[in-house]
């Protein structure tokens, strides 16, 4: 390693502390009472929603990986890699304080638009990511990897760390996954973001909640992101053909 490497590989182990790291009070009661509403949910509705979620991820999937271009770094360095990300992350959360601001503008009726337009940003993002540190997301386990990426950053304690536990061996874990489990996929995103999206529905303070909330989710997820693939740069270089 030289001696940029060495330094995030520093930070990767900071970051990884910080992923393991106990939730705080306020968020385990949260998710205590996210847990028994949904216990009172009937199954089908359950059903419903996760077939609805499946649905535009997937749709979102195929539109990123049409229109992100390949290898979009090619030849660069990890520190160059990392000062394109971090450019990237900032263009994104513009788009996503827009959103925001402009859903929340809207009240109850646009702020339901909210939900699928900033999951389509976050997967937009998350493929020029893949992209920029070197990963083939025409590749159906690259694919994979970005919505573990995705669960990594928007799940409750245990779940979290089983995800990082995948995404930290996915060279040995890639090729025995089965389908995401879409269920829990869409039921930690939700649990996640409700709280920090409550008040973008209330009139005269959801333009602003909706930008400040969709900052911090971003910048949050950039930070996953990057560590994430950093992480996979550092154990082993990724080869894309031409």
């Amino acid at each position: 390693m030289n001696d940029y490497e060495v330094k995030v590989y520093e930070e990767i182990i900071l970051w990884k502390h910080k992923i393991k790291k106990r939730s705080g009070m306020m968020a385990r009661m949260s998710k205590k009472a996210q847990s028994k509403i949904t216990d009172w949910i009937p199954d089908k509705v359950h059903q419903a929603v996760t077939e609805s979620v499946k649905a535009m991820v997937k749709a979102t999937l195929v539109g990123s990986q049409v229109t992100t271009p390949r290898n979009q770094a090619r030849g660069f360095s990890l520190a160059e890699r990392d000062d394109l990300a971090r450019k990237k992350i900032s263009v994104y959360q513009k788009t996503a304080i827009v959103e925001g601001a402009g859903t929340g503008a809207g009240g109850i009726f646009l702020g339901l638009a909210d939900f699928p337009l900033l999951l389509t940003i976050k997967m937009k993002f998350l493929f020029e990511i893949a992209s920029i540190y070197g990963f083939d997301t025409k590749e159906y386990t690259e694919r994979q990897f970005i919505l573990h990426v995705f669960q990594l950053a928007f799940s409750s304690d245990q779940t979290r760390e089983d995800t990082l536990y995948m995404i930290e061996n996915w060279e040995n874990q890639k090729n025995v996954q089965e389908d995401m489990d879409w269920r829990k996929f869409q039921q930690e995103y939700r649990d996640y973001i409700d709280l920090a999206k409550l008040f973008q529905l209330v009139p005269g303070i959801g333009a602003f909640v909706g930008a400040y909330a969709n900052n911090n989710l971003l910048n949050h997820l950039g930070e996953t992101a990057m560590n994430a693939y950093r992480l996979r740069i550092l154990k082993s270089p990724p080869a894309i053909s031409d």
